[in-house]
């Protein structure tokens, strides 16, 4: 028996921005996880709907991780680059997210 599609809400698209792609997060796929960047006010229940409703995969756990922007300087002013919320979404075994297609 098929398992009914959970409808996709406008809002699960404000909260998943993009994949974050690194070295570190292509190491985590190889232990069924997935690094996004989110929005700063999403939160896990969230998060945890938005990835299992767009690209139909169960999702065991969403951890977050708040990365704080860096102070700069730009010919001698300072500014600071914005906040980026990233999750890591842990995935049933056996399924995966291929991050290089779009949704």
């Amino acid at each position: 028996m098929a398992k009914p599609q959970k409808s996709v809400d406008i809002r699960h698209y404000d909260v998943i921005v993009g994949p974050h792609i690194t070295e570190k997060a292509t190491l985590l796929s190889e232990h069924n996880a997935v690094v996004f960047k989110v929005a700063n006010d999403a939160t896990k229940p969230e998060i945890k709907a938005a990835v299992e409703a767009l690209f139909g995969v169960d999702v065991l756990g969403v951890n977050t991780i708040v990365q704080k922007g860096k102070t700069k300087k730009w010919k001698g002013t300072p500014y600071t680059k914005s906040d980026i919320k990233k999750a890591i979404v842990t995935l049933k075994d056996g399924q995966s997210i291929d991050v290089t297609t779009g949704v």
